[in-house]
């Protein structure tokens, strides 16, 4: 067994696994001795997510109700009912600085610009791009020394950095929501080969891109490599702790799978729509394995911030899946038309299923202290826009879920004064987060969700 008073950077270290490893329960153990007799080690962190859906939603059927005081899901969100003590929605937050001003058109690029930052894009489709920094890279820079990963980004769209997109917009604007500067967007990542591979590869990107060449070659899982380190870690901790690496590694091996089956299959090929940029072909596999490994990177301690955006705004997929074959913008336009109404509202329900996934992920982990990492995770969930057709940014589809272990309470509709600024609750996870700062983007005051 180790020493009680070893933490868990130093028994990582110790180890010389090139992988990640779960919290375990002993080295949680030590952490609260240690915390009894006065040393300064940290308490089981906090972690923050930010999940992006385009095109705003059908909030005749995604506005939830109160009955006797307690939260009404509605049809579009009913699938997160097993969560409904970890959820508070938001109505009535506003991205002002989204509207169309002097600027004109571009209401996708600068939803999606604002989203996070709460400021204005400035017009340009070239590579004079300023906007603003974002919230998770504020809360990152914090945490930039305590975890392998400053923070992490995820897409499910393929990246464009350059060219115009959306109305004379650069298209940095449309294909990101994390930015660490005014000049600096943070690209996100859509291969979940390559996510797994950051977080659980070693070397540089080229190292890493060798790697999954060989292990292609070979089927080989990144366990079967590491096999002796694997067993030396083993032999270095008790019967509980090697339960734990048990489920982790079962867990690694399933996601190894997965990745290895859908590109087995290679691209689909469609000529009536884009082909999604990642490897499995199905949509919403793609949305879950890229949830999988998220979970494991906050399991793991890899990084305490991420954003995932499912789709960029002004995305004009198809849900074949679902049966709606129409573009998913070209529907957003919907000028009140009870059919195209209707898929969107199917759409809504689609993307709220995979947020569901993607708590039950967080819910179904545990820290080493035994709650599951959704009590550790605030995840905020929504978009830009409200009504695709009207292109509005107020009254804002969003929902707070998670972060018992931050204060958050659930099963709550807080509804707070019309034109709030978005930035107002940004302001508040950040303090949640350990960060006193005085104000973000374009706040008017904290907006406490507590």
């Amino acid at each position: 067994m180790m020493k009680s008073a070893q933490h868990r950077r130093h028994f990582l270290r110790s180890t010389g696994l090139a992988l990640a490893l779960p919290a375990l329960p002993s080295l949680f153990r030590t952490t609260v001795a240690a915390q009894a007799a006065g040393m300064d080690v940290a308490e089981t962190p906090l972690r923050l997510c930010y999940l992006y859906i385009p095109n705003g939603v059908n909030m005749e059927h995604w506005r939830p109700g109160s009955e006797n005081g307690s939260l009404k899901l509605n049809r579009s969100t009913a699938s997160l009912e097993p969560f409904l003590p970890d959820l508070r929605f938001v109505s009535g937050l506003t991205h002002q600085h989204a509207f169309a001003g002097k600027d004109g058109g571009g209401d996708h690029a600068r939803a999606n610009a604002s989203f996070l930052t709460g400021a204005r894009a400035y017009k340009t489709a070239g590579a004079d791009i300023h906007l603003g920094v974002s919230a998770d890279q504020i809360v990152a820079k914090k945490y930039n020394n305590l975890t392998r990963l400053r923070s992490l980004e995820l897409s499910c769209d393929g990246v464009r950095q350059s060219g115009g997109c959306d109305s004379g917009y650069a298209c940095a604007y449309q294909f990101n929501i994390a930015w660490a500067d005014e000049k600096t967007p943070v690209a996100p990542e859509s291969n979940p080969r390559l996510i797994f591979e950051r977080l659980f590869g070693s070397g540089t990107h080229g190292e890493r891109r060798d790697n999954f060449a060989r292990r292609q070659a070979s089927q080989l899982s990144m366990l079967d490599f590491l096999k002796d380190e694997v067993k030396q870690v083993n032999r270095q901790v008790g019967r509980e702790d090697r339960a734990k690496l048990e489920e982790y590694f079962t867990g690694i091996r399933d996601i190894e799978s997965r990745i290895e089956k859908a590109e087995q299959f290679g691209l689909p090929q469609d000529p009536n729509f884009t082909t999604p940029a990642g490897i499995p072909s199905s949509y919403g596999e793609h949305i879950r394995l890229n949830a999988d490994v998220l979970a494991l990177a906050f399991e793991t301690d890899s990084t305490r911030v991420a954003t995932y955006m499912f789709a960029h705004d002004g995305s004009n997929r198809a849900f074949k899946e679902i049966n709606v074959g129409d573009g998913h913008h070209d529907l957003s336009h919907h000028k009140k038309d009870p059919e195209r109404l209707e898929k969107i509202a199917k759409i809504d329900t689609f993307y709220c299923e995979q947020f569901a996934y993607f708590l039950g992920a967080l819910k179904n982990r545990k820290d080493a202290n035994g709650q599951s990492l959704l009590d550790s995770t605030m995840v905020v969930y929504g978009s830009g826009i409200c009504d695709g057709d009207r292109h509005n940014h107020d009254d804002l589809p969003i929902i707070v879920a998670g972060g018992k272990a931050a204060g958050l309470k659930g099963g709550i509709l807080h509804k707070v004064e019309d034109k709030t600024p978005m930035a107002n609750l940004h302001l508040d996870l950040i303090h949640r987060m350990g960060l006193e700062i005085d104000s973000f983007g374009d706040s008017t005051g904290r907006l406490d969700v507590a």
